[in-house]
């Protein structure tokens, strides 16, 4: 049961205001994306990495991958305007495996237990995504921004990365979403109009993603007590 995992890292993270590819900033001094990578380096089930990357920045990630020795079979593909577009050009290196993960390289604080519950269910079902319960409680809220309605969160969950798929049903998703010019906030959106059913697998409050600077705060409170 293996899998191989498209990891879109070519955004410039304009929200986290670092100047640079935030996957370059560095945790504990060692840089995102490193952290990234180390949890699937050490899958045996993960047969290779597609890593899509302004190709401006190949020759940084190609040095960093070097630098802190990871060992996984990592292909560099160019990426695309949006982060849709992105995840289309990595998934056409995808080869000789029933699985393909999309996952944010930017999200470093993810467990293996959870990649391998999420790749079972997904070979079971088809379409996987992690997730957790909403916590908050949810308004919607008008365009002056006055409360409309309270929204019942029983049954809300935020949705997380990785996300799982049949090759085959992510393709066919990805081609429907190209030919009707539609752009989704993320993989599952796009199967989700096939039709095709997308499982939930609880996942862990800590496997956040970093977008603004005040998540670096969080990130490295949850890296000083950090177990994979």
């Amino acid at each position: 049961m293996n899998y191989q995992v498209i990891i879109p890292a070519a955004g410039q993270g304009k929200r986290m205001k670092a100047g640079r590819n935030k996957q370059f900033i560095e945790l504990n001094s060692i840089p995102v994306i490193i952290h990234t990578l180390r949890v699937f380096e050490h899958d045996p089930m993960c047969s290779g990495v597609i890593l899509v990357i302004n190709k401006d920045e190949q020759s940084i990630f190609e040095e960093l991958v070097k630098t802190f020795n990871i060992q996984k079979n990592i292909s560099f593909i160019e990426g695309g305007s949006e982060r849709q577009y992105s995840v289309y050009n990595g998934l056409q290196e995808v080869k000789n495996t029933d699985i393909v993960l999309v996952h944010d390289g930017a999200r470093p604080f993810l467990k293996l237990e959870r990649v391998h519950e999420l790749v079972k269910m997904a070979t079971e079902r088809g379409a996987a995504v992690l997730a957790v319960p909403v916590k908050d409680t949810i308004k919607r809220a008008s365009s002056d921004q006055y409360v409309e309605e309270t929204v019942e969160r029983s049954s809300l969950w935020a949705i997380q990365t990785p996300q799982a798929f049949h090759v085959s049903i992510l393709q066919e998703a990805h081609e429907m979403a190209k030919k009707d010019g539609f752009l989704g906030t993320d993989e599952a959106s796009l199967v989700e109009r096939i039709p095709k059913q997308v499982y939930i697998v609880k996942g862990d409050y800590l496997n956040i993603k970093l977008t603004t600077p005040d998540d670096l705060v969080f990130a490295e409170a949850i890296l000083h007590n950090w177990t994979k």
